[in-house]
């Protein structure tokens, strides 16, 4: 049985893919990794490069999502289908090496843990996702209980069995790190190498930094529902006192009545949506991903 699973979500790719592939069989031997690639409905060749990479090498499985459903839902694919004891998350840009995978599987060894993130020195991204992924991360820290110092990179190393709880969920909008942080704080940190881009640009846009932040803080805390109760609690509280301060001043009175219904209202519709939330985030009809074809290599 292979000691890793290598899963790499693709997104318009055809320029990097192959060379990350052939970089990563120059570093480990073929049958000691499982290779998944997990095309997220890429609009270049990537789907050409990736039947090549399938018939390239053995021990690979090439997943076609029926359409693009983002980058973490590519990830859960490939998670749902890993053999190794360990699995491994790497980007498809090339930026992380694949030679630095030895150091996130050693020290989990070494060090008996569940999840290992890689961490950098120097991150070689735009000023922009820098600044995006920064604040993105210092939120996190409160929301999902994780360390300050720790950054939660996509380059990462998961144990089978937290790669089995974190499957279990099957909603559309996974968080990989939002669902790790509900199983295990058994987590250790590496730093590796990170690379500048060599061909083409991020596929990071506003939009999907902000559908990461959107679903990491929505999905996974109910948080922002807490705070509205906050602030309908402190209306209600400060009506109440103008209220008493101002009896018998008719127009004082109203200003302070619309103030107690305001801050009803908002304590009562918060109540509702936490309990809406709560559903939501355990049950909904819309598929995490669609597979469209299934390619393995020969043995």
């Amino acid at each position: 049985m292979c000691k890793l699973s290598v899963v790499i979500p693709v997104y318009n790719s055809d320029t990097t893919l192959l060379t990350l592939a052939d970089n990563l069989f120059q570093f480990f031997k073929e049958g000691e990794i499982e290779l998944i690639l997990v095309n997220d409905g890429s609009k270049d060749k990537s789907h050409k490069v990736c039947k090549e990479i399938v018939n390239k090498y053995r021990g690979c499985i090439y997943l076609a999502l029926g359409k693009n459903f983002g980058e973490f839902n590519a990830v859960m694919c490939g998670l749902n289908h890993v053999s190794g004891p360990y699995a491994v998350i790497i980007d498809d840009d090339f930026q992380n090496p694949p030679s630095e995978i030895h150091k996130l599987y050693d020290f989990a060894i070494e060090n008996d843990l569940d999840v290992v993130y890689s961490q950098y020195a120097k991150k070689e991204h735009s000023f922009f996702r820098n600044i995006g992924s920064k604040l993105t991360n210092n939120i996190l820290s409160s929301l999902i209980q994780k360390p300050k110092d720790l950054y939660l990179s996509s380059f990462k190393l998961i144990s089978k069995p937290i790669v089995e709880q974190i499957t279990q969920y099957k909603g559309p909008y996974p968080y990989i790190d939002g669902l790790i942080f509900q199983v295990t704080d058994n987590i250790g940190k590496v730093e590796v190498i990170h690379k500048s881009r060599e061909n083409g640009s991020s596929n990071y846009t506003i939009g999907k930094l902000l559908t990461v932040f959107l679903n990491a803080i929505l999905g996974y805390s109910i948080f922002p529902i807490r705070i509205i109760q906050l602030i309908g609690f402190l209306f209600l509280i400060l009506s109440l006192g103008s209220l008493i301060k101002n009896f018998g001043d008719d127009s004082k009175e109203m200003i302070a009545i619309d103030f107690l219904r305001s801050g009803t209202f908002l304590i009562a519709i918060a109540l509702i949506g936490e309990y809406l939330g709560r559903l939501f985030m355990m049950q909904s009809g819309k598929p995490q991903f669609v597979v469209r074809k299934k390619i393995v290599s020969k043995a």
